[in-house]
């Protein structure tokens, strides 16, 4: 974990090495000034010497000067060095979170990915600089003040070591009890940030069915959780302050009374017993200091982990050795193939599939909620590999080839495709981030998105909310389709994208496929038998099998569930699942 996390330093290792530095000349300067301040009452103030008063006062002056100095420059150097690690850790984080598959995805949370990249990192961040300060600064501050504490008295000095026991097996107890704590706190938080995420996602949603009580109640209930262990943690923490404050007024009455007693015999000078008094105030808040850096630790050890488990964490879909750099066309060979989501499963989601597409074929996919349409086109832009068998694209296996060029040469438009915040031209130019105006035009025309964009004010420049909520069901899923058809590929994925559409425009749409891109591989997923008839072939799923490949003729001649659909749908109802056998 630490050499995850450190690697993470980078460009920052000479801040993070110059903040100690400076530290330690902080404390040395801090230390030497109790020991003028002895000369100047002993040496000056009791014999009546003023020369000897302002040398040495001066000599203090510029002690504390160079104190100011290197502390200012260890808090820039150590801001600088927390701030970037922080910066490398989010960065880290995030482009390994963009070579995840669906399954590495599916492992993580989204609201636990939230939090790794926001709390969890600010955690690291102030504990990485309170370690390169404060660690640095409070052992050494407290060797330091010790040894001269013990070189003016050694008698009275011991009172200390008493303290620093004392104080030292306190706190190890303290922070043992709140580390179980804070290392349940941050689930917590990934309970508040999903339920946080998901309201504000679904607000609409929330709004139709009058749940903004159910939802107010539940995110009570997630941020109730985090506050209760939060309190416990600090209700044991809340014990520092008071154990400090008793120890360091214990110390100063006890050095006070017995030095006063070895003034009075001689045995000690007045100025000895107020540079003593001075290092007793260094060698406690030296120990306060590490009790704060103890907590913060703590607090982080979980942030770390969690850290590291993203960091560490392989995609399950790599790049082989020597991948394949083109797609030769788009003709698609399922083998003996065999699908589950974790690869424990004691079942398959797909089972015993063999098809053999040609390129620039349309191929219709029919099947009930749960039959597994998805799945089995995910597996042709291999955002899950197969359990068992092959997908051939092109006559190669899909693992053969270099992830990006295959992704690059299929489109897939989603039922709940997302729009990104930014103008239309910016949001179809995710298909091709050099299309022209005229280009992107194009692509609408095909979609049909062209009729409601010129209606528009600013036409193609019309901003679009996050999300795309500022735009209907069936305007948006035309816009994806049109981005998709921008990458010209030559494999098209449409799974169940005209729903929201009519179906006239549903129409229009699977026309301009067939005159526009006759060479692409078009797979579309649909409930309306009207939507897939004129394909060239059609597959019916039937919970996870294949239970019909054909034409609609043969189709309604010779698959039973595929007639059901078909005449429940000419019939008027078109309910598939309740009509069509699955």
């Amino acid at each position: 974990m630490l050499k995850t996390l450190g690697s993470q330093i980078k460009e920052f290792k000479k801040d993070s090495v110059l903040t100690p530095i400076f530290m330690i000349l902080e404390v040395v300067m801090e230390t030497i000034i109790p020991f003028l301040m002895a000369s100047i009452i002993d040496d000056g103030v009791e014999k009546g010497d003023i020369h000897h008063i302002y040398v040495v006062g001066g000599c203090m002056v510029v002690m504390a000067v160079l104190g100011l100095v290197f502390g200012v420059l260890g808090g820039k150097y150590g801001a600088r060095a927390s701030a970037g690690f922080a910066r490398n850790l989010r960065k880290a984080m995030y482009e390994n979170i963009q070579t995840f598959s669906f399954s590495n995805i599916d492992k993580f949370s989204t609201a636990g990915l939230v939090t790794r990249l926001t709390t969890d990192v600010t955690n690291i961040q102030n504990a990485y600089q309170m370690i390169l300060r404060m660690c640095v600064r409070a052992p050494f501050s407290l060797i330091c003040a010790m040894t001269m504490a013990f070189l003016i008295n050694a008698k009275l000095a011991s009172i200390y070591l008493i303290a620093v026991i004392f104080l030292g097996g306190c706190l190890a107890f303290i922070i043992h009890h709140a580390t179980r704590y804070f290392n349940q706190v941050f689930e917590k938080y990934d309970d508040l940030n999903a339920s946080v995420q998901e309201n504000v996602s679904a607000i609409r949603v929330v709004k139709a069915y009058v749940r903004e009580d159910y939802e107010k109640k539940k995110f009570k209930k997630a941020s109730e959780n985090v506050y209760r262990m939060f309190v416990k943690a600090e209700s044991l923490l809340a014990w520092n302050t008071p154990l400090m404050q008793f120890t360091v007024y214990a110390c100063i009455l006890g050095i006070s009374w017995l030095g006063a007693k070895m003034i009075v015999v001689s045995s000690l000078t007045t100025g000895e017993l107020m540079s003593l008094l001075t290092y007793c105030m260094n060698i406690l808040m030296s120990l306060m200091m590490l009790s704060m850096v103890f907590v913060m630790i703590t607090m982080s050890m979980a942030s770390a982990r969690r850290i590291s488990e993203v960091l560490n964490e392989e995609a399950d879909i790599k790049n082989p050795m020597n991948p394949i750099m083109e797609v030769k066309d788009g003709s698609v060979v399922f083998e003996n193939v065999n699908f589950s989501y974790k690869k424990d499963a004691k079942s398959y989601v797909l089972k015993d599939i063999n098809l053999n597409i040609k390129s620039g074929e349309t191929i219709g996919i029919l099947g009930g909620t749960g039959s597994a349409k998805s799945s089995l086109v995910n597996l042709i832009t291999r955002l899950y590999d197969v359990s068992t068998g092959k997908v051939l694209v092109g006559g190669v296996d899909v693992r053969d080839y270099d992830l990006e060029v295959l992704r690059n040469e299929v489109s897939v438009v989603l039922q709940n495709n997302v729009l990104f915040s930014g103008s239309i031209l910016d949001n179809l130019r995710w298909g091709d981030k050099d299309a022209s105006e005229e280009e992107c035009r194009h692509a609408c025309e095909l979609a049909c998105a062209d009729e409601f964009i010129e209606k528009m004010p600013d036409k193609y420049n019309t901003h679009i909310e996050q999300g795309g909520t500022n735009v209907s069901g069936g305007q948006k899923q035309r816009l994806c389709i049109a981005r998709a058809l921008l990458k010209k590929p030559k494999i098209l994925i449409l799974d169940d994208s005209t729903s929201a559409v009519d179906t006239a425009t549903d129409a229009k749409i699977r026309k301009a496929f067939a005159e526009e891109i006759p060479n692409t591989t078009k797979f579309i997923i649909a409930q309306r038998v009207s939507s897939l008839q004129s394909a060239d072939r059609i597959i019916v799923m039937d919970d996870g099998c294949i239970s019909g490949f054909g034409t609609h003729e043969e189709l309604l001649d010779g698959n039973k569930i595929y007639r059901e659909v078909y005449e429940s749908q000419t019939a008027g109802s078109g309910d598939f699942d309740e009509k069509g056998g699955m």
